[in-house]
């Protein structure tokens, strides 16, 4: 039976031991975390739980393919619930509350941005075409240069608008500029400036109009256990708790990995779910690396950070399952997260409630609040152990006023921060940028570390730092992608030969 060893119990790596133990490989995930999930797991802080990362899910579609694939459904496992609005957008005083309904929304915009529902209408019809041709090239692999002369890609070419940004492309269809930062604030998912954004990601706006988004009862945590349960279904073993502390290579070919224990495990294949970064810097001997010695990975564009701060509240607050507070200068709040690399005075900051629709989060008349900064990465020079308390007093202090709660501060029976810092140091995320390798012209497609890893035989990646990039759909995709180039190597008759394991172990 050919063995595959996955490091990293993250959503893309769950996904890849699904499909491989379902076909039949011997499949073993080596997890350092107590708990599945990665960045996408559960954080239980007393009585009350949160996702530690991802907080909605969008496109379900894809995930119901992954599951489908081997032969579930996604909906026997994990409760899908709908959120309606998409969510609450807050500019001052102006509220925004966008839904699935198209014609819905119209109304709205053209109630409280006059001259603008024609604009909407045009978003809808364009950005629908633009992803009906994208979406092949999200599910293709890029190994070589000649992926870029497929049907497809000249197909979707004069759609993609990769030398516009995402706010200029969104200038086109509006004129206020709260609904322009309505409908681009979504960059934000790949650790990036609207204003500098590949005009492509339009679509992620669009797919929340298109598709929805849904809040899986328990927390988008849910999603990583349902596919631990299918992988234990087909046999496969998920060790916790257990550290790689390197890859084994030789002659160019990953043949299993050695734990911080000092305990070796071989296998025909290795598939990496750590952070790229992480995986790179750490995992590797750099003996091995040519494109991405840590020198030259050093030089690779990153996503911003995140600041989070999750709360046990004694009392339930009037507030919507989710909302984004913007800055009043949001062009500026965004330069100084990702050019200047300094905290801003006037934040934008993230919400979520999601006890308002899920009870299973917090005891009965609690809630389990959740708030997000985007921050700059670790390149920035701040002193998060100086700066932490004072961060998450702001944010606190701003939610108080939101909610014209002043004893909020005292409502407090538990709370839990990660910074930059800690992302880097307790999770392992490279330079603590949270989505992971930015998503540049020079970092998409082909020149984004591949799926069937360039530098090392038998060793594939997936998660945000390969193709098609970061944000949960797309890590499942990837995990589908790489999956696929994994199974295929062996239908060549060059590729039929037993197991080199045995050899690389003498």
């Amino acid at each position: 039976m050919t063995k595959a060893i996955v490091i990293g119990a993250g959503p893309g790596g769950l996904a890849a031991a699904m499909q491989l133990s379902a076909a039949g490989y011997e499949v073993e995930v080596f997890e350092k975390q107590s708990i599945v999930g990665g960045r996408t797991s559960r954080l239980t802080i007393g009585e009350y739980a949160f996702d530690l990362g991802p907080t909605f899910f969008m496109m379900p579609q894809v995930l119901e393919e992954v599951f489908t694939r081997v032969d579930r459904n996604l909906h026997d496992y994990v409760e899908m619930k709908e959120i309606d609005p998409l969510y609450t957008l807050k500019f001052g005083d102006k509220i925004f509350t966008p839904s699935r309904d198209h014609q819905k929304t119209r109304e709205q915009i053209k109630h409280d941005f006059p001259g603008n529902e024609e604009g909407y209408d045009r978003f809808l019809r364009i950005e629908g075409e633009k992803y009906d041709r994208v979406i092949k090239l999200l599910k293709q692999p890029f190994s070589s240069i000649g992926d870029f002369f497929t049907k497809d890609m000249w197909h979707a070419l004069p759609k993609l608008n990769a030398m516009d940004t995402v706010y200029g492309r969104l200038s086109k269809y509006f004129d206020d500029e709260r609904l322009k930062w309505a409908f681009s604030f979504q960059a934000k998912y790949l650790g990036m400036s609207p204003w500098d954004c590949p005009g492509t990601f339009t679509i992620l706006s669009f797919l929340e109009h298109r598709y929805g988004l849904f809040h899986p009862i328990g927390g988008v945590n849910q999603i990583c256990e349902a596919m631990a349960e299918v992988i234990k279904e087909y046999g496969g073993k998920i060790h916790l708790n257990t550290e790689v502390k390197q890859i084994l290579v030789k002659d160019k070919k990953a043949y299993g990995v050695e734990l911080a224990d000092g305990t070796v495990h071989y296998a025909d294949d290795v598939v990496i779910n750590a952070d790229f970064g992480y995986a790179m810097t750490k995992l590797v001997d750099q003996k091995h690396l040519t494109k991405y010695k840590e020198n030259k990975l050093n030089e690779k564009k990153v996503s911003c950070s995140t600041f989070m701060v999750y709360l046990g509240l004694k009392d339930k607050l009037d507030l919507p399952h989710h909302m984004v507070l913007f800055s009043e200068d949001y062009k500026n709040n965004v330069r100084e997260i990702t050019e200047e690399l300094v905290l801003s005075e006037d934040p934008s900051m993230y919400v979520h409630n999601p006890s308002v629709i899920d009870p299973t989060l917090a005891p009965e008349g609690k809630s389990a609040l959740y708030l997000l900064m985007p921050v700059p990465n670790l390149e920035a020079d701040i002193d998060w152990n100086e700066m932490s308390e004072d961060v998450k007093n702001w944010m606190i202090d701003r939610v108080a006023k939101e909610v014209g709660r002043s004893d909020l501060k005292e409502l407090i029976e538990e709370q839990y921060i990660v910074t930059p810092q800690d992302w880097q140091d307790k999770y392992n995320v490279y330079k603590g940028a949270t989505f992971n390798l930015a998503h540049s012209l020079d970092q998409m497609m082909y020149f984004r570390p591949h799926n069937k890893f360039e530098e090392i035989e038998h060793c594939f990646l997936v998660g945000g730092g390969t193709h098609p990039g970061s944000g949960l759909p797309t890590i499942f995709q990837s995990a589908m992608i790489s999956t696929d180039l994994l199974k295929e190597q062996y239908k060549s008759k060059t590729s039929q030969a037993k197991s080199y394991k045995k050899g690389y172990a003498q």
